[in-house]
């Protein structure tokens, strides 16, 4: 008798964790979908032959000492932008990325996915790129309607908890899913 409670009981428990698998899932599969597909593409964006993401063009000199300073860097890049892209464009920073060994200083801008790089000695434009990457990776975290709502992150924030919070709910309840019948055939 005690037995088939006890097996009534994880029969139940199993329907119930079924249950929330099956409505987690169809509720955020289009959510599931999207981040899958943006992981796998952000994981070949280098050997993408620079589709995804431009290689690292090479610099003059890898010696810093050979550099122009950061400031003249930044002037050359806003003049670049103006010049060989557009003139309407933004030249807010969002990052500069310095590649030592390659003689390179990378522009990213924070209004555009245009990205410029630069020869850290000479200053001369090596390439002019779109960071279709960047734009993937704001797709695959949520963060590109912070981007144009300008809503400083909060999107994202909740976004990512949701999602985290759906993974983790889907490793409880398929494990219990997979292992909860063992453990019945097991009574």
């Amino acid at each position: 008798m005690a037995i088939d409670n006890k097996r009534k009981e994880q029969a139940k428990t199993l329907r119930v964790f079924r249950k929330i698998h099956r409505y987690t899932g169809a509720l955020l599969f289009v959510f599931f979908f999207v981040i899958s597909l943006t992981g796998l593409i952000l994981g070949w964006k280098k050997n993408s032959g620079g589709i995804i993401m431009s290689p690292t063009y090479k610099g003059s000199s890898t010696n810093l000492k050979d550099w122009l300073s950061t400031d003249s860097l930044y002037r050359n890049a806003c003049s670049y932008l103006r010049d060989s892209v557009s003139p309407e464009l933004s030249t807010e920073i969002d990052r500069i990325d310095i590649r030592k060994e390659k003689g390179t200083v990378k522009f990213v801008f924070t209004q555009h996915f245009t990205g410029l790089q630069l020869d850290g000695a000479t200053g001369k434009l090596l390439h002019i790129e779109q960071r279709r990457s960047d734009y993937i990776e704001k797709i695959h975290d949520g963060s590109i309607l912070d981007h144009y709502f300008n809503t400083d992150g909060i999107i994202k924030l909740v976004y990512t908890t949701i999602m985290g919070i759906a993974l983790l709910i889907f490793t409880i309840t398929g494990f219990w899913l997979w292992y909860g019948p063992k453990l019945l055939r097991k009574h």
